[in-house]
């Protein structure tokens, strides 16, 4: 968690991809973030860059890390869970972003 932080701090290039349902987003949301619903992964590969590092987040770590399992098994070398998703974030980073 701290670790993503900071390299949106020093804004290192990554892709933030939040893999949460429309409804989640509108809740709660990290700016910047790529936002692909998990049901819509397959279908939509093509706007997820595989020259960059991948961290997939949802809201509290396991639909994030079934979908980076998937995109490691479709050849995507740098792929991350953000484990405890956004609940993990707003508790340990930024309270400001709203909890649900």
């Amino acid at each position: 968690m701290r670790e993503l932080a900071r390299k949106r701090n020093a804004g290192e290039d990554f892709v933030l991809l939040d893999v949460r349902e429309d409804e989640e987003l509108a809740l709660a949301k990290l700016d910047g973030a790529l936002h692909v619903p998990m049901r819509e992964i397959p279908t939509r590969l093509a706007e997820i860059p595989r020259d960059r590092e991948v961290v997939v987040m949802c809201h509290g770590g396991v639909r994030s890390d079934s979908v980076a399992h998937y995109l490691r098994a479709q050849g995507y070398a740098r792929v991350y869970n953000l484990s405890g998703g956004i609940d993990a974030w707003s508790c340990e980073v930024d309270p400001a972003v709203p909890r649900y």
